[in-house]
C-alpha cells in the first residue's frame, strides 16, 4: 500500500482525510504543528511553521504521494498588519517549497487542496475548470499562486499532480460559517434572509475526502484540476430551512431587504477600519450570504467516474450529528 504524506492532518479536512486513509490501510506520514502519539500505520512529524524555508526532509522519506491540506485560512478578528503577505508566505511560498522538496525526494504524485476562492468569491454563472481565475481576496490569490507554482515546477519533473478546488466545505467539526449558522438556527433566532434569492454550491467533507482518495488512485486524475461540490445547489434561505428541518426546530426567516443587509456590512467595514481588526459582520460576510457562487463539477464525474457518496441532506444530518 502507498506511503502518503498528509499535511494539515489535525485540521478539519485533515482529520477526516487521515481517518479514512487509515481505514483503507494506507501508511501515513502526518505533518502538523503539534506532536501527538504515533498510531497504527502512521508517523507524526512536527512542522511548526510552513513557509519557503520549511525543511520537509524527514517527513518526505520514502513517500509515494503528498496530500497538501495545510494552509493559512480566513481568520476572524485578524490583527495581522499585512495579511496578504502572510497568506502568500504560507500558501504560495510554502507550497512551492514543499513541491520542490517532494520532487527531490522522488514523490510520484502531489495532490493540492486549493479552493474555489482561487477563481472567485462570487459568480452568477456556473464556474468550470476553464473559467477565468479572478480571485478577489488575499487567500484566493495565494491559492492561485500556489497552483501555478505546482504546475510549473512539476512540469520540469516526473512528478504528476492533481488540484482540487472545493466549494464551501461543511461537516462535523467544522469551525467556520456553517457552524455559526447552525448555532443561530438552534437558538431559534430570527434570521434576516427571507428575501435572499441566491444559489450556492457546497461540498460535504465526506464527499471531498472521497474525491481526494479517488484522485490518489485513479490514473486519469494525473495533471488535472477539478472543481468539487455535492452537485446540488441551495439558496441561503433553503439551507437554513434544511438545517431547521433536520434539527426539528422553527425556521424564523425575516423578509429583510438585501439592501439593508448590505448597509450593515458597510457599517462593519467602517468598524474594522476604526478598530484595526476584522469583525464577524462585514461586506465579504454579507456577500457570501447574499451572493451566488455555483460550480459545474461534471468534469471529475466524467473523467474519474466519480459520484459524491453523500447527498446534501445526508451530509447535513452527519454535520448535525443526528
Amino acid at each position: 500500500m502507498s506511503f502518503i504524506l498528509v499535511t494539515g492532518n489535525t485540521g478539519f479536512i485533515g482529520k477526516h482525510t487521515t481517518t479514512k486513509l487509515r481505514k483503507l490501510g494506507f501508511r501515513l506520514s502526518c505533518a502538523s504543528r503539534h506532536h501527538f502519539p504515533n498510531i497504527s500505520n502512521s508517523i507524526n512529524h512536527v512542522i511548526s511553521n510552513i513557509d519557503g524555508n520549511t525543511h520537509w526532509y524527514d517527513a518526505l522519506k520514502n513517500i509515494d504521494a503528498v496530500i497538501h491540506l495545510a494552509a493559512r485560512a480566513h481568520i476572524l478578528n485578524d490583527t495581522n498588519p499585512n495579511p496578504e503577505a502572510e497568506f502568500f508566505a504560507v500558501n504560495s511560498e510554502g507550497t512551492a517549497n514543499l513541491v520542490k522538496q517532494s520532487i527531490q525526494a522522488g514523490v510520484k504524485h502531489f495532490i493540492f487542496i486549493s479552493s474555489i476562492g482561487a477563481m472567485a468569491s462570487l459568480s452568477n454563472q456556473p464556474l468550470q475548470e476553464n473559467s477565468p481565475c479572478q480571485p478577489d481576496t488575499p487567500y484566493g490569490r495565494s491559492k492561485l499562486a500556489a497552483e501555478q507554482a505546482l504546475i510549473s515546477l512539476a512540469s520540469e519533473s516526473d512528478m504528476t499532480w492533481t488540484i482540487l478546488r472545493p466549494t464551501l466545505v461543511y461537516g462535523p467539526g467544522n469551525p467556520g460559517n456553517m457552524e455559526r449558522l447552525i448555532k443561530l438556527v438552534k437558538k431559534g433566532l430570527p434570521l434576516p434572509f427571507g428575501q435572499v434569492n441566491n444559489s450556492r454550491s457546497l461540498v460535504y467533507v465526506g464527499n471531498l475526502v472521497d474525491a481526494i482518495i479517488t484522485c490518489l488512485t485513479h490514473p486519469n486524475a494525473k495533471n488535472q484540476t477539478f472543481l468539487i461540490s455535492d452537485g446540488e445547489d441551495l439558496s441561503t434561505p433553503d439551507l437554513i430551512r434544511k438545517i431547521a428541518y433536520h434539527l426539528d426546530c422553527p425556521c424564523n426567516l425575516l423578509p429583510v431587504p438585501p439592501s439593508l443587509l448590505r448597509v450593515a456590512g458597510n457599517l462593519g467595514d467602517m468598524g474594522e477600519k476604526l478598530l484595526g481588526r476584522s469583525l464577524p459582520l462585514n461586506t465579504p460576510t454579507i456577500d457570501r450570504l447574499l451572493g451566488s457562487l455555483v460550480v459545474d463539477s461534471s468534469k471529475i464525474r466524467n473523467t474519474l467516474n466519480w459520484q459524491p457518496p453523500f447527498t446534501i441532506d445526508e451530509g447535513l444530518q452527519k454535520t448535525l450529528r443526528l
